[in-house]
């Protein structure tokens, strides 16, 4: 099911469907501030695998998350003072920035490594769904593994509609992915390169 909501001025009674949807342990696709993305709360067990099977994923790619704040990423990631600044600077903003993980990551997020991909996308739809939902969802991009990202929700409703709980109409998006950098050291490591600037990096 699609149900539009407005990307500046998100209605709030739309946001309560869409986390009573995740509450009730639906899987859902969302505009981001790239493309749009799929996922449930990091506490659904079950919508990960669905997510996993949906995408036809390998399960040894762990998926990343949204957080509403730095605050939040502070309870879920270790954050040095190098790290904070540099999350201060650049989020919210199209980046996905990995670090060590703290005990209240679900084992199903972790890399081997014990890392995960945190993300505060600029986008006030996802934002506030997230911040009423009360902890992150997962992120990651709507498409099959190894294809190209849709910016589309009506494409994504025809690709996944049926395996779907709801679908968030936030309006065209690109079909950009976020730049991936590590902060696991003091030296900020590149990993992918997206719409966020990384020149800042070398």
């Amino acid at each position: 099911m699609l149900l539009s909501i407005h990307p500046e001025h998100p209605q709030e009674r739309l946001i309560t469907r869409v986390v009573q949807c995740l509450r009730d342990g639906g899987v859902i696709a969302y505009p981001t501030d790239t493309t749009y993305g799929i996922g449930c709360s990091i506490f659904n067990k079950k919508g990960i695998e669905r997510i996993y099977q949906l995408k036809r994923r390998e399960h040894k790619k762990p998926f990343s998350f949204i957080c509403p704040s730095l605050s939040e990423v502070s309870r879920y990631a270790k954050v040095s003072n190098v790290a904070f600044k540099i999350l201060k600077r650049y989020l919210p903003g199209p980046y996905t920035f990995v670090l060590e993980a703290t005990r209240e990551v679900p084992d199903l997020l972790l890399t081997r490594q014990k890392t995960v991909g945190i993300r505060i996308p600029d986008n006030r739809i996802c934002l506030e769904v997230v911040q009423m939902l009360g902890n992150p969802v997962i992120t990651t991009s709507a498409n099959l593994s190894g294809e190209d990202p849709v910016g589309d929700p009506d494409m994504i409703d025809i690709n996944f509609g049926a395996q779907l709980d709801l679908i968030v109409d936030g309006g065209m998006l690109t079909t950009d992915v976020s730049s991936v950098i590590s902060l696991i050291s003091d030296v900020p490591e590149v990993l992918r390169v997206g719409t966020g600037d990384v020149s800042w990096c070398s």
